[in-house]
């Protein structure tokens, strides 16, 4: 096979810890992976390391010569076709023996003399992106690293992130950074929700006033939707993509093996389209404006042609600006009032033998699903598409626990799951701590999103086959800035990612949260990321009844420091301390004393701080 060759001089960048066999069996990766064979060895990258590649146009050679050349590793081209053996160590991308792997698998094996990734489309680049895991982050100097034998593929195919931009608008830059570490993780479906009650944010250039209406709102609600006191902020707000930006975001997930869903509400959280085109509703005598506050509203289409045929026309220029084979089309939280008050509802249900709403939405589904399927497109809808009848090639998204899921699957229908009930609406509080930044609600530690499992045992052995895979949702309605966003991804996503790939054996959360974790997350700040510093681990807010304590904890990121303090009935506040090692307290009898501690990563990012009571009493 003819290859080009690249030579790289390899200096890399970033921060590690060493690769103990008997303290990291995993090697710091994220997902784990299936299989890990550790060899004797090292491979030493030297200035004549050569970088061999099947193709210099394969999307995984060309994403591992970028990454190296934004990490300041010089490149050039020395010579294409066949070459004789280089004196020289090598790394090696193709596809040669790759047919027994399965779908998105790959193989990386390190000896002393060679690296060589192996692997079909994605499963190649999922090998790249394991091999930039294992790149130790030492800056300025050639290095090595442990010879190894990994063969691994994902558990699912599926494998899901969801972004809310219509409650808050996000820039084109943060949605590929966004993309970017969904990439590092092997995640590979970006679920765009473009469209709400709160905010239309795609141009549809047949609608244009979908963007110069539907794209703005007045004001925004202050703090909970639910509290009647809470005013508003006064100010306007608003925010489209264009249609050169939606190719350039689709274009640049496609470079990652990131497909990318977009979700069009329907027949509910259609406020903003509504009153972009009020004609869409069955109450035509009603002023609308775009939504300013959380929650669901009334105002949903009207199933008559005129939406039919708009609804169509926007989904048209969709599957132009997106090649997706999935279209999502919402189905959830539609309220019904406004059919069961409408004539010309009531006279449809009639005139299509419907029995109720329920029939009606189910009807409403089906014709935009029959539209969709005929341009070569399916549908994936929340698990409210099951009432009143499920559309015939539909995938169900599960959010409302996993029962629709079962459901679907017991039809033999695919299913995605997602339910916020398993740990996966990352909207939802990651503690209990009142120094929690303002959420929905909720809770969703990371340890109950580990613990999720998508396969339910309701289901036989031929029903869990329907199981797609897994998504995470991140709805925006308390999330009003990139950073804040990334706090509640992040890091969750990383066990989102080992929920998705990772064989249910092979997982193991104290080496998932304790080692490998520790290392993601001074690597994810070096690369700019934001996230939740974890608290120190055996850190926690308690109560303790007892005589003697020990503060025994350990650093949750590499390089941070955890400080504490004391106070209580026979201590007067004491001084911020750097714990350096474990620490025994003595609490008098009858007496109290309150412990704090907080971690401080390398760059000043700070903990909650957790607050432990102990009595002696």
């Amino acid at each position: 096979m003819i290859r080009k060759i690249l030579l790289f001089a390899f200096i890399v960048l970033h921060s590690v810890q060493s690769f103990a066999q008997d303290k990291n069996p995993n090697l710091n990766i994220i997902p784990a992976p299936v299989s890990i064979q550790r060899d004797n060895g090292t491979f030493q990258f030297s200035k004549r390391t050569l970088f061999i590649a099947d193709s210099p146009d394969n999307r995984a050679a060309v994403f591992l010569s970028a990454f190296l050349e934004q990490h300041q590793v010089k490149n050039k081209l020395v010579a294409t076709g066949k070459m004789k053996k280089p004196s020289a160590t090598e790394i090696i991308l193709t596809d040669d023996n790759t047919s027994s792997l399965p779908p998105d698998g790959y193989r990386l094996t390190i000896t002393p003399q060679q690296i060589i990734i192996a692997g079909r489309g994605a499963g190649l680049f999922y090998g790249v992106q394991t091999f930039i895991q294992m790149l130790p982050y030492e800056e300025s100097i050639y290095t090595s690293i442990p010879c190894v034998t990994i063969e691994d593929y994902p558990r699912f195919p599926y494998r899901g992130m969801h972004l809310d931009v219509s409650r808050h608008f996000f820039s084109v830059d943060f949605v590929k950074k966004y993309l970017d570490v969904m990439a590092m993780y092997k995640l590979n479906n970006f679920h765009w929700h473009l469209t709400d009650d709160q905010g239309w944010r795609i141009e549809i250039k047949k609608y244009p006033k979908l963007v110069s209406i539907g794209s703005k709102r007045a004001q925004t609600k202050i703090g909970k939707y639910a509290d009647s006191a809470a005013g508003y902020d006064n100010t306007p707000y608003g925010g489209y993509y264009t249609q050169e930006q939606i190719k350039d975001v689709v274009a640049y997930a496609h470079a990652r093996y990131i497909n990318v869903i977009p979700e069009i509400e329907m027949p509910g959280h259609s406020l903003a389209a509504i009153a972009s085109y009020p004609a869409l509703t069955c109450d035509t005598n009603k002023t609308f404006k775009v939504g300013e506050t959380w929650g669901g509203y009334k105002d949903v289409y009207c199933p008559t042609e005129y939406t039919f045929n708009f609804l169509e026309d926007v989904l048209k220029e969709i599957m132009e600006l997106f090649p997706s084979k999935y279209i999502h089309i919402g189905g959830d939280e539609c309220d019904k009032t406004m059919w069961k008050h409408s004539a010309f509802c009531q006279d449809l249900m009639k005139k299509l033998n419907l029995k109720d709403e329920e029939e009606l939405q189910s009807y409403f589904v089906q014709r935009i699903e029959k539209f969709l399927n005929e341009n070569g497109r399916s549908i994936i809808g929340w698990d409210e598409i099951l009432e009143g009848g499920l559309a015939p090639n539909a995938t169900v998204m599960s959010w409302r626990g996993e029962k629709g899921g079962i459901a679907a699957a017991h039809q033999h229908h695919n299913v995605i799951m997602t339910p916020g009930s398993g740990g996966l609406y990352f909207d939802h509080l990651q503690s209990k701590s009142k120094q929690e930044p303002l959420a929905i609600g909720g809770y969703a530690p990371l340890q109950k999103v580990y613990a999720y499992d998508p396969v339910s045992s309701k289901l036989n052995t031929q029903e869990q086959k329907y199981i797609q895979g897994v998504q995470a949702n991140l709805w925006t309605e308390y999330i009003p800035t990139s950073e804040r966003v990334e706090y509640m991804l992040l890091p969750r996503m990383l066990a989102l990612a080992e929920i998705a790939w990772t064989p249910v054996a092979n997982k193991n959360f104290k080496d998932f949260s304790e080692v490998r974790m520790a290392h993601h997350l001074t690597a994810l700040e070096t690369l700019g990321y934001n996230y939740r510093v974890p608290t120190a681990v055996n850190a926690d807010d308690t109560l303790v009844h007892t005589s003697h304590y020990q503060l025994s904890v350990t650093p949750p990121v590499e390089g941070s420091k955890i400080f504490y303090n004391i106070s209580g009935d026979s201590v007067s506040h004491d001084s911020e301390k750097l714990y350096e090692k474990p620490v025994l307290f003595d609490i008098p009898q009858g007496e109290q004393l309150i412990l704090q501690t907080t971690v401080v990563t390398p760059a000043g990012k700070k903990s909650i701080t957790t607050k432990t009571l102990i009595e002696n009493k």
